[in-house]
């Protein structure tokens, strides 16, 4: 058996660590909201405030990692990296710090490594299925396996999309107000919509999905707080299915609300309460746009997907 590994997933809107043993059982999971990605969308740059709240976060997780004699480890940068013109005045400190320089992954990267993670626990015959990965810049999508598939060692996706709607982008894009006035939501959701139809048209197989599994922040928010789980816990959230009711009743509350209002509700962090509305439209969006009645939450993602990858010898998938 080999000895622990680690991956750091550095996106725009939090900096994460999953450290997994030999057998891919996990040792620690970590996320802290840093907002690397504050005001990319408008400047594309990355902020040195927004750099050093980041790289701090990163020292901890270095910490953490001797902690647990971590032998390898897989960073990675999404969106807001891409975005980024002076992305290299993150990349060299963040690799000082950690011993491994952050990977600039694509978006059709991002999407199969989130997959991977989504699907490694879920039967093949529940599928197709459509995992959208809302981050804070982008929000991937990818669909699989081809109907019929089964009995591989890891389920493939047979399409990946990148769309450039995130809770972050959103949120700085479209929604100024506190709470959003009504024609702001209304723009953001035609917008996300607009974006649904590229999704639709470059993955033709997202009509033949079944099953939503909906990963990352902005949907364990939601699935929190419907539950009205006030400490976070892991095991209740992990594939909790959210129905579209549900969504659609916590939008309406969330996007009604001032930010200091939609801290009463339990399940959503300080961190996260002046962009949950713009990750929630984007759930909601999917759902309304595909037809989906229910989504599948799902707290594995690309930091398992990452970590499957370190375990199986390749660092790549």
């Amino acid at each position: 058996m080999s000895g622990p590994v680690a991956a750091v997933d550095c996106g725009t809107n939090s900096t994460r660590l999953l450290v997994v043993d030999g057998d891919g059982r996990t040792l620690e999971r970590l996320m802290r909201i840093t907002r690397l990605g504050q005001g990319v969308d408008r400047t594309r740059s990355l902020d040195p405030a927004a750099i050093e709240r980041t790289i701090d976060v990163l020292r901890q997780y270095r910490g953490v990692m001797d902690g647990f004699a971590v032998q390898k480890v897989r960073m990675t940068a999404t969106s807001a990296a891409r975005d980024a013109v002076n992305r290299d005045d993150f990349f060299h400190p963040a690799e000082e710090v950690v011993g491994a320089r952050p990977e600039l992954l694509s978006g059709d990267d991002e999407g199969r490594l989130s997959f991977a993670g989504a699907t490694a626990e879920l039967d093949p015959a529940a599928g197709p299925f459509l995992v959208a990965d809302i981050g804070g810049g982008s929000t991937e999508f990818a669909v699989g396996p081809a109907p019929g598939a089964g009995g591989a060692e890891r389920l493939e996706p047979v399409g990946v999309f990148s769309a450039d709607i995130g809770c972050v982008r959103i949120t700085e894009r479209f929604l100024p107000s506190d709470p959003p006035r009504p024609e702001e939501l209304s723009q953001a959701i035609s917008v996300v919509h607009d974006h649904l139809d590229d999704v639709a048209r470059e993955i033709p197989a997202v009509k033949e999905a079944a099953q939503l599994v909906g990963v990352a922040g902005t949907v364990t928010t939601v699935a929190a707080i419907e539950i009205g789980l006030a400490v976070y816990d892991r095991d209740r959230i992990h594939h909790f299915v959210l129905s579209r009711e549900a969504v659609e009743e916590v939008f309406r509350t969330l996007a009604t609300a001032s930010r200091q209002e939609r801290l009463g509700n339990p399940g959503l962090e300080e961190a996260r309460a002046d962009v949950i509305v713009g990750g929630t439209i984007v759930l909601v969006t999917i759902m309304r746009h595909f037809g989906f009645d229910s989504c599948l939450v799902s707290e594995s993602d690309i930091l398992d997907g990452l970590a499957r990858s370190l375990l199986e010898g390749s660092g790549r998938l």
